[in-house]
């Protein structure tokens, strides 16, 4: 294929797939898909409710067209999926938007069309789930009268700094051609450069390591903290301490949510027991970040108890909801199962958080949320997450708190000293 004849359809406008239908179509023609029609119209507006990409942004775009009709699909010739990739209720991955996306592929891909798969996936699921599908709803051949590439995502939601031009992109391909064509192709739009990997199976395991690798060093912290707080010793003092050598990994604990590092070991775990491994130290670095929002939880109720400060029927305030800061993604945020904690011991929790979505928030949890804390009104508080608005109030959002109150503040994300405020 000819780079010059380039024509690009990205499936799937989320928080992947928008800034990158925006980064190639200041070189090619591309379609922006997505299934979801409130979604289209809102960027036909020249909108984009994930914050990701500003209306300056969309506007200065002019080779992007967006689109939720599938016919609109077979203009391009590589066609690039960045569809969800979740887990189910059961923990196990949930290919269900990666299969209809193939199934989609499969009835509007053409003879010498490249497809390119970005989804986080197991290291064999493009060619073993995903290409057969291609093949079997076209009728076309792989790697004959159609290829494959993977180049896996690498977005940093909410990070301005860092947008995906300017992180370094794995790419790969069906066939040694096709491969420097990928790479040539996501040279265009990397301003940091790409790194041709040997094989789609590198490449998808590439990615999965990332995630997992800070999965189970955030995992150590997370215990560190449990050890620590029944030690007595305050987890963020510790890690200043140890940060003073220069090859310490300077890590937080906290809550690992959303649909990377809450996720993506998952499906390793899942390939790797389904080849007869049983990777005992994936699974209970997930196990430990898991019950986080338990410890936290536990953590609050002792302190009170301490205070003398009543458990049922207390007001608790939980500042941030998203599982990163200063982005409104709610996706498998693990402040969810913290408010539900906070609820099984009968206290009244109220959730604030600016960046969130009221009605995604209770379409997706059923959880209300509160557009202004009341003064004064609540006996204990949790900053979950460390968005700037939170930041730039500092002491200030106590308060919000009665007299008598307790503050965690997970993330130690205020520096002023208080003694009501307990860090990890």
């Amino acid at each position: 294929m000819q780079m010059e004849n380039t024509k690009i359809a990205i499936l799937g406008l989320g928080y992947v797939g928008l800034p990158l239908a925006v980064a190639f179509s200041k070189y090619f023609p591309t379609i922006g898909f997505d299934i979801k029609t409130g979604r289209i119209e809102e960027l036909k507006q020249g909108k984009d409710s994930t914050r990701e990409v500003s209306e300056v942004e969309l506007a200065a775009a002019p080779k992007l067209s967006f689109s939720c009709n599938e016919e609109d699909l077979k203009a391009a010739n590589v066609l690039i999926v960045t569809v969800p990739t979740p887990i189910d209720d059961h923990r196990q991955p949930d290919l269900t938007p990666l299969v209809k996306a193939s199934e989609m592929l499969g009835r509007v891909v053409k003879k010498g069309d490249v497809v390119i798969y970005e989804s986080t996936v197991y290291p064999g699921a493009t060619e073993e789930e995903c290409i057969p599908i291609v093949e079997k709803v076209s009728g076309l051949v792989f790697n004959q009268d159609f290829y494959a590439g993977y180049s896996p995502e690498r977005i940093n939601p909410g990070d301005k700094e860092r947008p995906v031009t300017k992180i370094m992109k794995v790419t790969s391909g069906s066939t040694p051609e096709i491969a420097d064509f990928v790479d040539q192709l996501y040279g265009t739009i990397i301003e940091a450069g790409t790194h041709k990997a040997s094989s789609i199976k590198v490449a998808e395991a590439s990615k999965i390591i990332e995630n997992t690798q800070r999965d189970v060093n955030i995992a150590l912290i997370n215990e560190l903290a449990m050890i620590f707080s029944l030690l007595g010793i305050d987890t963020n003092d510790v890690i200043e301490a140890a940060a003073t050598k220069w090859n310490f990994i300077k890590l937080q604990p906290g809550l690992v949510g959303g649909h990377c590092i809450g996720v993506d070991p998952y499906y390793l775990v899942h390939k790797s027991m389904s080849v007869g491994h049983i990777p005992d130290m994936i699974r209970k670095a997930r196990e430990i970040n898991d019950s986080m929002a338990r410890f936290v939880a536990s953590k609050l109720i002792k302190a009170m108890i301490a205070k003398d400060q009543p458990i049922k029927n207390a007001k608790v305030l939980v500042l941030g909801m998203t599982f990163k800061e200063n982005c409104p993604d709610i996706r498998n945020t693990k402040v969810v199962d913290l408010i539900k904690e906070l609820k099984s011991y009968d206290m009244e929790v109220d959730i604030y958080d600016p960046w969130v979505d009221s009605k995604e928030a209770k379409e997706t949890y059923g959880l209300e949320l509160i557009k202004n804390p009341k003064n004064n009104f609540y006996d204990a508080a949790i900053m979950t997450v460390q968005h700037d608005v939170f930041i730039e109030e500092g002491l200030g959002l106590i308060s919000y708190c009665k007299n008598n109150f307790t503050f965690i503040d997970l993330k130690k994300s205020l520096k002023e000293k208080n003694s009501n405020i307990i860090y990890m």
